[in-house]
């Protein structure tokens, strides 16, 4: 049975409540049972008295659990501290006045095929994203989870995708800049967008204010969503792709230039979805 607490009085006016009181004890408690204790507690003040008291416990499986805990402890903080971090920038644009601020990413500039996609997101005041982070350091689970956690909970979602002709045309930089484009147009057509922060970009042909962020979907919480939007968006079209054109694995590499790719486009050709500017396709053309 779990140690309780006998009830403190409440401070009075004016007063503090005393946190000097004494702890459980939790000598004759078995180690599991306190593992059991210790992952119920959530306070980051109780986790430490509790820890405390177990670092003076003769057992050493106890203490390792207070180490742990404390780990844990540390490392939800530092959580804590960089999910308000990715938040600050909105805040200072949203205490200047803007009320629906926009981030906007794109991924698939470097593969050898499919298109480049875009998005672009308003998220509330208000989120429950545990997690949020660049695209890129997300295992492909927790990018699937976070995304459909995104789309319910945002304001607005726009998507611009242009194609792999459309890249060998405009090439990738301006083709990689249309598609934030037509994501904020996208997103605009429902949702007031009064600024909009992109990942090191200026979008073009939007007559909107724009911040641009090196490592923005690092460092801000909306740039990061809309990568995470983006990328989900852009592997399920290639996993498409995959079924439409076998041999490729482009739902293993998602079109980039692997060694598994390359072999296939020396051993099969390019595909219609290949970009026929970039070199390693331009290379077995010609051959």
């Amino acid at each position: 049975m779990n140690p309780t607490r006998p009830a403190a009085p409440g401070p009075g006016p004016g007063e503090e409540r005393d946190t000097t009181e004494p702890l459980p004890e939790l000598g004759g408690l078995s180690v599991a049972a306190l593992r059991e204790l210790l992952a119920s507690t959530r306070d980051e003040a109780e986790t430490r008295r509790l820890c405390a008291a177990l670092a003076a416990d003769p057992r050493a499986g106890a203490r390792a659990l207070a180490t742990r805990a404390l780990r844990r402890v540390e490392r939800e903080r530092a959580e804590a501290k960089r999910m308000r971090g990715l938040f600050e920038r909105r805040a200072r644009l949203v205490e200047a006045g803007a009320r629906f601020v926009a981030g906007v990413d794109e991924v698939g500039v470097g593969p050898l095929a499919g298109p480049v996609v875009a998005a672009a997101v308003v998220l509330p005041e208000v989120v429950d994203l545990p997690g949020l982070n660049d695209s890129k350091k997300l295992k492909r689970e927790v990018r699937e989870q976070l995304a459909a956690s995104i789309r319910e909970q945002a304001i607005g979602v726009g998507i611009g995708v242009v194609s792999a002709d459309e890249i060998d045309r405009r090439g990738i930089l301006n083709a990689s800049l249309e598609a934030m484009r037509r994501a904020v147009l996208q997103l605009t057509d429902g949702v007031p967008v009064d600024h909009v922060l992109v990942d090191a970009r200026t979008i073009p042909g939007i007559d909107l204010p724009q911040t641009p962020l090196i490592h923005g979907d690092a460092i801000d919480a909306s740039i990061a969503a809309a990568s995470i939007v983006a990328k989900v968006y852009r592997d399920r079209i290639m996993r498409e792709y995959d079924a439409a054109h076998p041999g490729y694995g482009f739902a293993r590499h998602m079109g980039y230039g692997t060694a598994e790719h390359v072999g296939a486009l020396e051993r099969i050709g390019a595909s219609p979805i290949h970009r026929r500017s970039f070199a390693p396709v331009a290379a077995v053309l010609r051959s």
